[in-house]
């Protein structure tokens, strides 16, 4: 909800089609306690879980698949360090992240994590 609340999300996207990626396909939703909590079920057993969870559905989000070369990689080297007080200046989460959990962005961590997060939000629907 960060990029969306602080009226980021030309920004953000910009920074990722100006590197090749395209987006295949784009959804705005609000999502539901139920639904985050199977986005984020690996972090079921953190201590900021249920903080993340209230965060997550505290106002609409907009989950993008992208393509390019080495997207995933790309992605995740182009948003920077998860909590932007570590993230390098010149990734999007030390431009425009502020602290966790409004941090700008997610991007998937591995292949396996991007089809799962993928089938989740645009094949199940139930967001």
């Amino acid at each position: 909800p960060d990029a969306i609340q602080r009226g980021l999300m030309g920004q953000i996207i910009s920074r990722f089609e100006a590197v090749g990626m395209a987006i295949v396909r784009i959804r705005l939703t609000t999502a539901s306690p139920q639904f985050m909590q199977r986005f984020y079920a690996e972090h079921r057993q953190m201590p900021h879980f249920d903080r993340l969870i209230d965060y997550m559905t505290s106002g609409p989000l907009c989950f993008i698949e992208m393509e390019g070369a080495d997207a995933l990689k790309r992605a995740r080297v182009l948003a920077g360090a998860t909590d932007p007080i570590e993230a390098a200046p010149g990734t999007i989460r030390g431009d425009l992240g502020l602290y966790l959990p409004r941090n700008a962005l997610h991007t998937s961590d591995s292949p396996e994590a991007a089809r799962s997060e993928i089938a989740l939000v645009f094949d199940d629907g139930k967001a």
